[in-house]
């Protein structure tokens, strides 16, 4: 099945995409877009940026996109979260972002490529034991994404991937997950 693991920083995709490989070694991991971009010498700001972020999604439809007839992998974000991050930053920036239509084309085909999404909302009290980054940016991107994910406000959706909201501890992450994927 090919999945992806969405959420805001911090949520705890990639230990639930390490926990879930290390339980189903059969599956590939495709890193986040930022760390492809990173080692292929992309430049970042140190806040996230609209320029930033739209590379981010361009990447992410590419590598998804691109690897449509490998069957079993899981990607560490989607389409889903780049959008989130644009439109959070874009409010705080004082413009709407939107995407064009040959974008919105790429965001579709890519998100109907997938067989499941993993989304992970933060939840309270916060599992992650560590000082994060931006947590206001954290926060509202949360919120964005539960709003794109619980009622597909922008219609990208429906037809496409089934939705899997995971919440929990590692281990229970990891069952049910190994139980949709199974079942």
């Amino acid at each position: 099945m090919r999945i992806a693991v969405t959420g805001t920083h911090g949520s705890g995709k990639t230990t639930l995409i390490d926990d879930f490989i290390a339980a189903y070694p059969g599956y590939e991991h495709e890193q986040e877009p930022y760390w492809v971009l990173a080692q292929q010498g992309t430049p970042f700001a140190d806040a996230a940026t609209p320029a930033d972020l739209e590379e981010q999604l361009e990447q992410s439809c590419t590598m998804i996109l691109a690897s449509a007839s490998a069957p079993d992998i899981v990607y560490d974000r989607c389409p889903l979260d780049f959008i989130a991050y644009l439109e959070v930053v874009g409010a705080q920036e004082a413009f709407e972002w939107t995407p064009s239509g040959k974008l919105l084309g790429r965001i579709e085909r890519a998100l109907a490529t997938l067989g499941l999404v993993v989304f992970l909302p933060l939840s309270r009290p916060d599992e992650i034991d560590a000082t994060i980054e931006f947590p206001r940016l954290r926060n509202k991107v949360d919120a964005r994404l539960k709003s794109i994910i619980r009622d597909d406000e922008l219609g990208l959706l429906e037809g496409g991937p089934h939705i899997l909201e995971l919440r929990g501890t590692r281990g229970g992450r990891v069952a049910r997950l190994g139980t949709v994927v199974t079942g």
